[in-house]
């Protein structure tokens, strides 16, 4: 995964996604082999990691939600700095002191994500962070969090269960197969136009992904499609 790059991670239940990024931001060690970090001597990297559920603390407002994982080492001034750029690049700068049951799911996934970008990953992890959300502020979501990653490039890898997330947001997508652990295909996105979910370009790339996943199932992949 090259620095800057947004890959999504697409695979049925249990088949490995998940632990992957676990095993990403070292929650988990592996069993066998590595995971590296540009050359590998490039000092330590920060790995941030967004769940399905936002995991906010419930007592804190927003703003202190954000600033709780801010060293202390920063002075004040420049830690109420940090989480106002934030919250202004997640739109939630007016809700800066609500606490997170005044909020919506939506809402609450926006500080979730304010709250890890403050800590300038060098890889943000997304574990299925929209799919709880009702449909439409799910496309919301996605809307927003692709303009977040052009806006501060920081390396993203998602994963999901949604083909149409996957085409919508990744440069790459990578399909695991049944078999736990395994890579089945890596395709690369080259739809260069404005991602319309109703275009062509965007219609043939779900379709390519349909096919890995139903190669051996013509009826199914017919009706599907």
């Amino acid at each position: 995964i090259m620095k800057g790059e947004f890959v999504s991670i697409l695979g049925p239940s249990g088949c490995g996604k998940s632990t992957l990024l676990k095993l990403i931001i070292s929650l988990i060690e592996p069993d066998s082999g590595e995971i590296v970090f540009g050359s590998g001597n490039s000092g330590k990297k920060i790995c941030s990691m967004i769940f399905q559920e936002p995991r906010l603390m419930p007592w804190l407002s927003v703003e202190k939600n954000i600033d709780f994982v801010l060293p202390r080492s920063i002075p004040k001034e420049e830690r109420k700095a940090l989480i106002s750029r934030n919250l202004e690049l997640v739109g939630l700068s007016d809700f800066r002191r609500s606490y997170p049951s005044q909020l919506s799911g939506g809402m609450q996934q926006r500080a979730s994500i304010a709250r890890e970008l403050s800590t300038d990953p060098d890889i943000l992890l997304l574990d299925e962070p929209f799919s709880a959300l009702d449909a439409f502020t799910r496309m919301t979501m996605q809307t927003e969090l692709r303009r977040i990653w052009e806006e501060r490039g920081t390396t993203m890898i998602l994963v999901t269960h949604d083909i149409d997330e996957a085409v919508f947001l990744s440069g790459r997508i990578v399909i695991m197969s049944n078999k736990t652990g395994n890579i089945e295909r890596v395709i690369k996105n080259n739809i260069t136009s404005r991602r319309d979910r109703s275009s062509s370009e965007f219609l043939e790339m779900r379709r390519k992904i349909l096919r890995t996943f139903f190669n051996e199932n013509e009826d199914m992949l017919e009706y599907i499609i």
